[in-house]
């Protein structure tokens, strides 16, 4: 799907370019810099959209997934490449962009999200696979709970109880915790309450989750809504700007924090509605090198940041008429390093899985769509 790989490779160039600003490798002025860490939330996003497909769709053939081939999956997926970085973490201690790192059972709990304590830590951006390892674990109970007695009522409550919820979570926590007495926002408290745990954050996890559950057991309405994908990928482009004008950073305020998490997850979720569709403008054809930099996403997003570290220390000492060129030179240590973790660990765990339980068969193929345009009641 030409469209969905590159909004992969957009998120983590996004996401990379909001970490040059964090490390000081560039200024963060511009709009594209200072709000690159919703990247994340487009990843979310294509995550909940892939990820439940996966699971929905033997459901929606009136079969039951194997969990156990899907948690298996998953594993392989996500554990190797991340167990080597976390081990270059734990062991060359000189390339962490801050000296502290939390303990090593948070990391393999994957809990890295809820236990935080009050300094930055390295290695923090781990924080957005802890929500996705959770993600991964809860989602097939939800499913199983609401198969049960199956109804699309129950369906749509449980995912608005989800909404709302996750907003008057997030209201409450910036009232009563975030904002101090002066009226003062305290930065930590917002990364530690609202910023980084799974429960403030599933609303881009949860625009995925619908927009596949739209796809598979309402294919006439998705027909309708990605009629015309070129018009659903700009209005979702012009909600995420929006969006960013509610938040105004990344610590928001109580507009932001409340309402702009969903408005985000919603512009987010339209343009991956739009890139998946085959006749849009992104879906049509594959970008040269799109396909690549979207495959090894994840490999570069585990990485990424220890080599821009390591840059900036490096040349720290330089003249000033050189550091322009740090950026360049960072972006051209990582993408190697992120491409070698990719072909060395990541891609011989990816067929050792392939060979156990066979290649994966994504729910929303376009193959799978004339099996699926039987199931709409």
């Amino acid at each position: 799907m030409p469209g969905l790989d590159l909004l992969r490779a957009a998120a983590i160039a996004w996401v990379m370019l909001y970490h040059l600003a964090v490390l000081g490798l560039i200024a963060s002025t511009t709009w594209l810099v200072r709000f690159g860490w919703m990247g994340v939330d487009l990843f979310f996003v294509l995550s909940g959209f892939l990820i439940a497909g996966q699971l929905l769709r033997p459901w929606a053939r009136g079969e039951t997934p194997s969990l156990r081939r899907f948690f298996a999956r998953r594993l392989l997926r996500t554990l190797p490449a991340y167990w080597v970085v976390l081990a270059i973490y734990l062991l060359v201690p000189v390339l962490r962009e801050t000296p502290h790192l939390q303990p090593v059972w948070v990391f393999l709990s994957f809990t890295q999200n809820l236990v935080l304590g009050h300094q930055p830590n390295a290695f923090s951006h781990a924080w957005s696979l802890s929500v996705e390892e959770q993600f991964y674990l809860a989602l097939p109970l939800v499913l199983l709970a609401l198969w049960v007695r199956p109804s699309a009522r129950a369906a749509i409550l449980a995912m608005l109880a989800v909404l709302v919820g996750g907003m008057c979570l997030r209201a409450w926590l910036w009232t009563h915790q975030v904002v101090g007495p002066d009226g003062q926002i305290h930065d930590m408290r917002y990364m530690r309450l609202i910023y980084y745990p799974t429960w403030s954050r599933l609303d881009g996890l949860l625009a995925g989750v619908a927009a596949a559950a739209i796809k598979l057991f309402r294919p006439r309405l998705w027909d309708k809504v990605t009629a015309r994908p070129n018009l659903l990928l700009a209005l979702g482009a012009l909600t995420v700007i929006a969006s960013s004008w509610l938040f105004g950073g990344q610590i928001a305020g109580f507009w932001g924090a409340t309402f702009g998490y969903p408005l985000l997850a919603l512009g987010l979720g339209a343009m991956v509605m739009g890139a998946s569709a085959p006749e849009s403008i992104i879906g049509r054809r594959a970008i040269p090198g799109a396909g690549w930099v979207a495959a090894a996403s994840y490999s570069l997003y585990l990485s990424h940041k220890m080599v821009f570290h390591a840059v900036s220390a490096g040349l720290a000492p330089i003249p000033a008429d050189w550091k322009p060129l740090a950026p360049v030179l960072a972006v051209a240590l990582a993408a190697p390093a992120g491409v070698a973790l990719h072909l060395l660990v990541e891609r011989p765990f990816l067929k050792l899985r392939d060979r156990l339980s066979g290649p994966s068969r994504s729910s929303l193929s376009a193959e799978a769509a004339p099996r699926l345009a039987t199931v709409e009641p």
